[in-house]
């Protein structure tokens, strides 16, 4: 068996407040063979198992927003607390030149940091777009900004940054910025609106889409996304999100 089909027990070394309902927990070892916009599946005894895009691979990171049983169960736990992984899981992001445009809906913001600190490290240049509804609930700022990356910020209510959707950012990017690839994680609506976007500029974009996963290696389809939800990005019918995806490429 493979890395990604068992489980491998890390201990919790910090956690990281990063907002009003989301914590980094850093682990104590690095998790091999991993790439930004991948995942791992977290099991936590008589909890449950849930998917988390990864947040930094050296040592493994899993930047993690309270929704539910599962999440508010590990948001409980403490340093040297034990957290079983199994992963790196599905296809992530792919290099595509050397200007990227990021763009992180809400919490979508979490694997985007992992992937600009790569693409930093090559020597690329870096802008993210950050959206969400208010102030509070944007996600991991100062941490783009202290890795090196140019930070936009718009909010629903505009509380912080520009006024309006994250797309109104993305177009100003798209002029300004000029990238060669637009690489996106958020919801549906908004990755829906952005592949729009890209295809009217004429610009390749790497979306990482979202679905209920539990299995996490394409074994029980629960993941398979809805037709009409991909349809503006190009997605085909019966793509599994947790074995083809998560990442999209449309080139």
């Amino acid at each position: 068996m493979t890395l990604s089909t068992l489980h491998t027990v890390f201990h919790i070394k910090e956690i990281h407040s990063e907002n009003y309902r989301t914590k980094t927990f850093v682990l104590d070892a690095p998790l091999p063979g991993a790439h930004p916009g991948q995942f791992v599946m977290a099991w936590l005894p008589d909890v449950g198992e849930k998917p988390f895009s990864i947040a930094g691979a050296e040592p493994l990171k899993l930047t993690v927003v309270a929704v539910g049983p599962f999440s508010e169960a590990l948001h409980a736990l403490q340093p040297g607390d034990r957290v079983w992984v199994r992963g790196p899981l599905g296809n992530g992001y792919r290099f595509s030149g050397s200007r990227h445009l990021l763009v992180g809906g809400g919490y979508g913001a979490a694997p985007l940091l992992y992937l600009a600190e790569t693409a930093l490290a090559r020597g690329d240049a870096v802008q993210i777009c950050l959206g969400a509804r208010s102030a509070q609930d944007i996600l991991l700022a100062d941490a783009f900004q202290k890795v090196g990356a140019t930070v936009a910020i718009t909010t629903d209510d505009g509380s912080l940054g520009t006024k309006g959707l994250v797309t109104l950012a993305v177009g100003q990017a798209l002029e300004a910025f000029a990238p060669d690839t637009v690489y996106a994680c958020g919801p549906v609506p908004m990755l829906s609106a952005l592949a729009n976007q890209c295809r009217s500029a004429d610009l390749p974009c790497q979306l990482s889409w979202e679905a209920l996963m539990r299995c996490g290696i394409g074994l029980c389809g629960s993941c398979e996304l809805p037709v009409e939800a991909g349809k503006a990005a190009g997605v085909p019918s019966g793509w599994l999100t947790c074995k083809d995806g998560p990442v999209f490429i449309s080139e």
